[in-house]
């Protein structure tokens, strides 16, 4: 099987996973929006909210995956690839946002607690907890190295765990009275939310201010190559990422005079190759400049005044 047709077989298996995953999370956030507003219940509303942002994120995923199919042409020289990096940065910005407004709701409902079902929460958030480990076993499942999968992954487990806490909050309501846990379950469920935006923003930020990939050294890098026999400088070394999982090089290489440039820069990406994994790399490999030579000749005479 050659590289492209697993290549395309990996997005086809990856698309069902999300398509499952999104019908499953649709399914149920209708149910819950219900419940939560019968029950009074902000922790079940901010899951139902949530899910939505569930339900955006494999719907922008799917979108993703069709981008990256497109072929790179004209002036898209690497196709639509960094598609997949806007779409973490939009996961996470929604992340971001929602957890600022469930904390705004959530310490008003601490100072006045509103009434709220204990048993209604309960049996919702337990019913959640399966459909989310379901939603959630698709797409672990699916190609996760993608920022763009990885993405959609951390909004169903950010929810699966939203789901757990609520079901904990419902219980001591339904045990104590104590309405105020569904509050206390609100501010933790955004909690949970903000430590996953922080990942996707950082992450995504890294590749679209095109610093180097997460554990590369470019200082090692760059050693490793002037370490050649033959190469007497490096200049203009930038290593980058051009999206998840496509590490990209450039430098410039001076080697010494009269030496095959050609042969040099092979054999300096045969080395990025094994030594750092780097396959997309142009090296410009050019001949130092010899140092010009002071010549010292006999003076020429000079004239006699008369």
């Amino acid at each position: 099987m050659s590289a492209g047709h697993a290549h395309g077989v990996s997005e086809d298996a990856d698309t069902k996973r999300l398509s499952v995953a999104l019908a499953l999370i649709v399914g149920f956030m209708a149910t819950e929006v219900v419940v939560g507003i019968l029950a009074h219940s902000l922790a079940l509303l901010s899951d139902a909210a949530h899910m939505l942002t569930d339900a955006g994120a494999l719907l922008v995923s799917l979108w993703v995956i069709r981008l990256l199919r497109r072929p790179a042409g004209g002036n898209l020289t690497f196709g639509l690839k960094r598609s997949e990096i806007l779409s973490a940065q939009a996961n996470g910005g929604t992340l971001l946002v929602l957890a600022g407004l469930i904390v705004y709701e959530g310490i008003h409902r601490l100072v006045s607690p509103p009434p709220a079902e204990g048993l209604a929460i309960l049996v919702v958030a337990v019913v959640g907890i399966g459909v989310n480990l379901l939603a959630t076993r698709q797409l672990s499942r699916a190609n996760r190295a993608s920022m763009n999968i990885e993405g959609s992954f951390q909004h169903l487990l950010t929810d699966l765990f939203a789901f757990i806490v609520t079901a904990i909050a419902g219980a001591v309501i339904l045990a104590s009275g104590w309405t105020r846990a569904d509050g206390v379950a609100a501010l933790v469920i955004a909690a949970v939310m903000l430590r996953s935006a922080w990942g996707l923003l950082h992450d995504s930020g890294r590749v679209l201010l095109e610093a180097a990939p997460e554990g590369v050294d470019v200082e090692e890098i760059g050693r490793a190559l002037a370490a050649h026999a033959r190469v007497e400088s490096i200049h203009d070394l930038h290593v980058w990422e051009i999206s998840s999982g496509f590490p990209s090089l450039s430098a410039h290489v001076l080697v010494h005079p009269g030496d095959d440039c050609h042969g040099i820069r092979r054999e300096l990406e045969q080395l990025l190759h094994e030594r750092f994994h780097l396959d997309h790399t142009t090296l410009q490999v050019d001949h130092a400049q010899k140092p010009a030579l002071v010549q010292i000749g006999q003076a020429a005479p000079t004239p006699h005044r008369q």
